[in-house]
């Protein structure tokens, strides 16, 4: 982490695009969980219409204030004192469907937003970081050329800035994404229902643990497969660049077989890193959704 305090300096450059850009994941993610409680309440008075047509009462546990957001309460009581006819159940569902469709339609907006300044300010540094690496190129003296090969130098400033371009953008970008959404959720969890919010939150440490192993092996894997296409690239530039004296002396099946050779390790390595991911994020999700079932049930009996 402390390679990446380097990054300081643009950020800080750029600081009103991720700053409006985290302001429009905010209020996206505001919209995405606002839909879960217009549906709450359109399925919760879908089932009280039934109950009183049946001429069944339910005790009201908890105050609506209490579960709801403020503006969703205030559509609620507009709702309730607009249709309070039992004919207009049908309008109320319309009403409630085309509403989720609004929020929706707001947070998709939202989110090109948040694309549009976060995505857009790590091309700004792309661009800024490939000119910098490329004028510290040009103040090094001939001794650093003849220790590292040209392959290498143009994989730094192409593979390697690209890389991280990935951290400064998508990651920044979902990182403000999920502690926003979190922190929502847990938010209007704890509103709801405190003891079932900690039951979801329990396998939360195992996860941790697991997403660290696994993400250092990731990481490490990640790791190789950037040296092995420094080595490619390395190898497809000098084969370039002398392709005149291979010729010369009929070297073409060697430099092929040693090419080959490198491109079979990079893409082995490259496999090898993308099953540990096909396994890792379904397990994850796996895990989670199991670690839900079994919570919801144990709520479920205690109740």
């Amino acid at each position: 982490m402390k390679q990446l305090k380097a990054l300081n300096k643009y950020f800080w450059k750029y600081r009103v695009r991720l700053g409006i850009g985290a302001l429009f994941i905010i209020t996206s993610n505001y919209f995405a969980v606002l839909v879960p409680q217009v549906t709450r309440f359109i399925i919760d008075h879908v089932q009280k219409s039934i109950d009183e047509s049946q001429g069944i009462i339910r005790p009201v546990t908890t105050k609506p204030d209490r579960e709801y957001d403020f503006f969703v309460l205030k559509f609620i009581n507009w709702v309730e004192k607009s249709f309070s006819q039992r004919s207009d159940l049908s309008k109320i569902v319309i009403l409630c469907g085309v509403t989720i469709l609004l929020l929706a339609l707001l947070r998709g907006f939202f989110m090109f937003l948040m694309r549009q300044t976060i995505i857009v300010m790590s091309r700004h540094i792309e661009y800024d970081q490939k000119n910098e690496v490329f004028q510290h190129y040009q103040q090094l003296d001939t001794a650093f050329y003849k220790i590292h090969s040209t392959g290498d130098l143009m994989s730094r400033m192409a593979e390697d800035v690209a890389r991280v371009r990935m951290f400064t953008g998508p990651a920044i970008m979902y990182l403000i994404n999920l502690v926003a959404l979190i922190s929502l959720s847990l938010f209007y969890m704890l509103k709801k229902d405190v003891e079932l919010t900690v039951y979801v939150l329990a396998p939360l440490p195992i996860l941790a643990i697991t997403i660290y192993y696994v993400n250092s092996i990731i990481n490490k894997r990640s790791e190789r497969i950037q040296a092995l296409l420094a080595n490619l690239t390395t190898n497809a530039q000098e084969s370039y660049s002398g392709i005149r004296v291979i010729k010369s002396f009929v070297q073409e099946k060697a430099m092929l077989g040693f090419f080959t050779k490198n491109s079979e390790a990079y893409k082995r390595n490259a496999i090898g890193l993308a099953k540990v991911e096909a396994i890792y994020f379904p397990s994850i999700t796996l895990l989670i959704s199991q670690k839900t079932h079994r919570n919801l049930s144990h709520i479920s009996g205690l109740s």
